[in-house]
């Protein structure tokens, strides 16, 4: 069996836990295996062989701590022992997704995450929107909150010989919240290592050049700041500096007005960032300390399926760190209720988490066991 994909984004690599990873499969008594496991240190993950909805109708409300899953695509491929995705109806298919989904979320903690990839799907020669009709569904008649939509650039696409429109060469991944506010999220473990300020010749430059030179010239000979809105600006700005020296702030802009454009709107009523620059002359945009956030868009290889032999999906571990490091708290319980062969449980149990992972598939969930032993 083949390794796990490369432990890498970014060039960051995943911590090894030094536990061995195996683990049974479970086929019976669901809740109860569950309960033994949340009790358990070890972070191999739990095993469950059933139907998705069934077994999650098992579990216990609020136990789970994070979910991602790579469910079936509609309509591209028959997977191993059937299930979702085979579908003669697109709607069909995003009820019983649906169904799956609203069980996912009872036994979602409040403060829980849930991450979806999910391609489209082509149906007489139309491109159906499986991804956004599904999320339409889970936000107008579920009630859960989507706080974001990422762009998987995969770098590279599979053979494409249409003549008639461009290759496919992303996909989507939703992060879904139960509620708009309280949920855990962990920006700085996911942060980019932010470049260091310096001293030359006794100024502070910041991590991009910025000295603060340009921002007093530009204050001493401003015409719209009045002599008190330019003492104030000079106070701030030398106030800005010191943060960056010490270490508070690794960068900063300033926005002066009659010098520089506001950031968003013009307009005060719809812009704090305007009504900030109409009412004292003058704002900072901070640069966090500890790096900036990753955008929307991650460019990230799909695993290698060359040479697999029973299961065909592209979904790697290197999609799941970020999802894993941001909003899955250390000690947490991650779920992925369409495991296959186990990518979400791999990475999990490769950042320190536990986890749990359901398939309909007696083969699919060997191949996890097999994945699993050749895994740190």
């Amino acid at each position: 069996m083949k390794r796990a994909s490369a432990k890498r984004v970014s060039g960051e690599a995943f911590p090894v836990t030094g536990q061995e990873a195996d683990c049974s499969i479970v086929t019976r008594n669901h809740r109860a295996e569950f309960g033994a496991y949340r009790d358990q240190a070890r972070t191999s993950p739990l095993l469950m062989l059933g139907d998705a909805k069934a077994v999650l109708q098992s579990l216990p409300d609020s136990s789970i701590d994070f979910a991602m899953t790579s469910p079936p695509y509609w309509g591209k491929r028959e997977y191993d022992n059937g299930g979702i995705g085979l579908e003669a109806d697109y709607r069909d298919y995003i009820k019983h997704l649906a169904e799956v989904f609203a069980e996912m979320k009872r036994v979602l903690k409040p403060e829980g995450s849930f991450w979806l990839n999910l391609g489209d799907t082509y149906s007489g020669k139309g491109l159906v929107g499986i991804p956004w009709r599904v999320t339409f569904e889970l936000t107008d008649n579920q009630g859960w909150v989507l706080r974001n939509d990422v762009v998987w650039n995969k770098l590279k696409g599979g053979m494409d010989n249409s003549k008639d429109r461009l290759a496919n060469v992303h996909e989507s991944l939703f992060h879904f919240v139960k509620q708009p506010k309280g949920y855990y999220y962990d920006a700085d473990a996911i942060r980019s290592k932010a470049r260091e300020a310096k001293v030359v010749n006794g100024a502070v430059i910041s991590a991009t050049g910025v000295s603060g030179v340009r921002y007093k010239r530009q204050i001493e000979l401003s015409t719209a700041l009045t002599p008190s809105e330019k003492k104030t600006a000079f106070t701030a700005l030398e106030q800005i500096l010191s943060d960056v020296a010490e270490g508070k702030l690794s960068d900063f802009r300033m926005v002066i007005r009659g010098q520089q454009r506001t950031t968003h709107s013009d307009s005060a009523k719809v812009s704090g960032r305007a009504k900030e620059l109409l009412d004292k002359g003058f704002y900072f945009l901070k640069y966090h300390p500890k790096g900036s956030k990753p955008g929307d868009v991650w460019d990230i290889i799909p695993e290698d399926t060359q040479g697999r032999e029973a299961h065909f999906a592209a979904y790697p571990i290197d999609l799941c760190r970020r999802p894993l490091l941001a909003t899955c708290p250390p000690g947490g319980i991650a779920l992925d209720p369409f495991s296959g062969t186990g990518t979400t449980l791999v990475a999990a149990h490769l950042l320190g988490r536990k986890s749990v992972g359901i398939d309909i598939s007696q083969r699919y969930l060997e191949l996890t066991q097999e994945r699993l032993r050749s895994t740190p």
